[in-house]
C-alpha cells in the first residue's frame, strides 16, 4: 500500500489533496492508511461510518461522499468535516435546520450534475446558479459553509469525453469563485477525480481527488 500512496501523492500538486476512500473497506485497510501518514477518509454508507468512527484514531478527517437520506443527517453530521454531495435543495434545507438547530456550522460542496448519466445526482449549471442568488441573501444557511463544487465525469473509456466535461466544471467552478467572492469567501474546493481519471481532474483544477480502488484494491464487502 505505501508504495500505492507514494506513487499518487508524487502525481498531485501543491494544491490538490487526496481523499481516501475507504468505503467497503476494513479498518484494518484504512489504519493500514492511516500509520502511512494518509489523513482524509471518505465514506458513503451512514452506518459503516459509524463503525470505523468508532474503531481508528480520531484525528482522522472523515469525509461523506454518497447520497445523503435526511432522516440519516445525525449519524453523519456531527462526526464529519466535510459533505461532497449535497445534491438537492431539500438535502441542504434539512442540513441547514439541523445546524441551526445544534448551532454547528457544516461544511460542503455542492454536487454539479454535468455527466451523461441521468442517474447520477446533482444540480444542473441552471439550478445551481439559481440556489445562489437564493442562498447569498437567505438566512437560514447561515451555519452552512459552501466550500466548493464536487462533480463526477460520465464513466467512459473516452478521455475526450472526461476532458471536456471536466474543463466545463472546471469553468463553472472559477465563474462561481469569481462572481460570489463577497458572499462566499471559503469556496476554494473543487473535488473531482476519481482512480480512472484523477490525472485528468488534476490539469483541470482539482483541490479534491477521490481514490480508492488504487489504494486499496477491490473491496472487501
Amino acid at each position: 500500500m505505501k508504495d500505492r500512496i507514494d506513487s499518487i501523492i508524487k502525481l498531485l500538486p501543491p494544491r490538490t489533496k487526496l481523499v481516501a476512500v475507504s468505503k467497503y473497506h476494513s479498518s484494518d485497510k484504512i489504519l493500514q492508511a492511516y500509520n502511512l501518514g494518509q489523513r482524509i477518509f471518505a465514506e458513503s454508507r451512514p452506518q459503516e461510518l459509524k463503525q470505523k468512527l468508532e474503531a481508528l484514531p480520531k484525528d482522522i478527517q472523515w469525509h461523506f461522499i454518497g447520497h445523503l437520506q435526511s432522516n440519516k443527517l445525525k449519524m453523519v453530521l456531527p462526526y464529519v468535516s466535510l459533505i461532497h454531495s449535497v445534491d438537492s435543495v431539500k438535502l441542504l434545507d434539512n442540513i441547514a435546520s439541523w445546524a441551526h438547530s445544534n448551532e454547528k456550522q457544516i461544511n460542503i460542496l455542492l454536487q454539479l450534475h454535468i455527466a451523461q448519466e441521468e442517474s447520477k445526482q446533482g444540480f444542473t449549471e441552471e439550478e445551481l446558479y439559481s440556489l445562489l442568488e437564493i442562498i447569498q441573501f437567505h438566512d437560514r444557511y447561515k451555519y452552512i459553509n459552501i466550500q466548493g463544487l464536487m462533480s463526477m465525469a460520465t464513466n467512459t473509456d473516452d478521455t475526450n469525453i472526461i476532458e471536456q466535461e471536466f474543463a466545463r466544471i472546471e469553468a463553472i467552478f472559477e465563474d462561481i469563485k469569481e462572481r460570489y467572492s463577497d458572499k462566499l469567501p471559503n469556496f476554494k474546493e473543487l473535488s473531482i477525480g476519481m482512480s480512472n481519471d484523477f490525472l485528468i481532474a488534476i490539469r483541470h483544477g482539482a483541490t479534491l481527488v477521490r481514490v480508492g480502488t488504487m489504494i486499496f484494491g477491490e473491496r472487501d464487502y
